[in-house]
């Protein structure tokens, strides 16, 4: 990407950081591209940074990209849970260039069949770095919404918890190596 400046050919609705507020940004408003991780863009306006998800992409000339996920299931047909930690490492806080499986943020994840064959249902705790993190339930919805697309899933629950605390000794190595602490 060599030009990062864009001008914005429709309105879009973007997550405001670290509000995490939606706001309509309008047709014509300047963008300055900081980063695209995860299929979202960060970009920073006159106003502030906002996140723009994927779907979004061509507001900025870039392109939309659609998600497909291979069949991913396991030999009893549950979803893979391989898959849904794929999906989960695709989830980034738009401020920090590492996925939150790689940050240590999620805590657990469950695969449990519904009842009366409804399918499967992904049970995810996660944490944030800091507990005054208002972009908290942008990045909840925004691993549930990846989740959701790995076969098999009928729903998903992604649980914000405090307990433990979140350190940087959670940090996965491949994670600290992205961000320069090792």
């Amino acid at each position: 990407m060599q030009n990062r400046d864009r001008i914005l050919s429709r309105d879009v609705t973007a997550t405001q950081i670290p509000s995490g507020d939606k706001h309509t940004l309008s047709a014509d408003s300047k963008v300055f591209i900081h980063q695209v991780l995860g299929g979202s863009y960060t970009v920073q306006t006159d106003t502030g940074l906002y996140k723009l998800d994927s779907q979004d992409a061509d507001a900025i000339g870039e392109e939309v990209v659609v998600e497909t996920i291979e069949a991913a299931t396991t030999a009893d047909g549950s979803p893979d849970p391989d898959a849904v930690w794929d999906q989960l490492k695709k989830v980034f806080d738009p401020e920090i260039p590492v996925n939150i499986v790689d940050l240590g943020l999620v805590y657990s994840m469950d695969v449990i069949k519904l009842d009366d064959d409804q399918g499967y249902k992904v049970d995810v705790a996660m944490t944030l770095t800091a507990p005054g993190c208002g972009m908290g339930p942008a990045i909840a919805e925004d691993a549930k919404s990846k989740i959701i697309l790995v076969p098999g899933v009928s729903s998903a629950d992604v649980r914000l918890v405090w307990e433990p605390a979140w350190t940087q000794s959670m940090i996965s190595e491949e994670g600290k190596m992205v961000l320069g602490l090792i």
